[in-house]
């Protein structure tokens, strides 16, 4: 369990600890797993920058062949309020039709991005294509978007920690904590 003292100055307080957090990676990682074990090889999509820890994790616990790829987006933010405009910054780098692709994403919370990248590679004729998202704020949805696997449903608060960052602060902190809102709110 993390101490409060430990927290860095600009944490408010842990939304989930690490063991929570590896607990849920192994169960989603299991279900993956048996819902997959008869496609073949998979194909797993992370998010970059936020995805990789969860990636990483979610990776190394499957049981299924599989293989991973990543993609980069832009989203235009103005300070904490997406605007709903994505681009794409760096593609993957094979093709992946005919492929049973999971994209990976560390958080959904308006939706246009994970709207974005399911049109995008559905464009791309795969096998099968599911999403795993580690955080959802259901709060702040916008864009009605499918989520096939879900690590937790968090409180519409900026969070950070295992991936997720402030300003490219905090993504290696092991577990999930909330942003104190004086650090985000301008």
């Amino acid at each position: 369990m993390t101490e409060r003292l430990a927290l860095p100055k600009d944490i408010e307080r842990v939304l989930l600890d690490e063991e929570t957090i590896q607990r849920r990676v192994r169960e989603l990682a299991d279900q993956i797993s048996a819902d997959y074990a008869d496609v073949g090889e998979i194909v797993l999509v992370g998010v970059l920058k936020g995805a990789f820890i969860f990636l990483a994790d979610l990776a190394r616990r499957l049981t299924i062949p599989h293989h991973v790829d990543f993609i980069a987006l832009s989203s235009y933010n103005r300070g904490a309020v997406s605007t709903g405009a994505v681009r794409l910054i760096m593609d993957t780098r094979a093709p992946v039709t005919g492929q049973h692709v999971l994209i990976v994403e560390d958080i959904i919370d308006t939706g246009y991005t994970l709207d974005y990248l399911v049109r995008t590679f559905r464009a791309r004729r795969p096998a099968s294509l599911r999403t795993c998202v580690l955080l959802s704020k259901p709060e702040r949805r916008e864009v009605d978007v499918r989520v096939d696997y879900l690590g937790f449903e968090i409180p519409d608060v900026w969070v950070v920690g295992y991936g997720l960052d402030y300003a490219d602060k905090y993504r290696t902190l092991p577990y999930i904590a909330a942003l104190k809102r004086e650090v985000y709110a301008t």
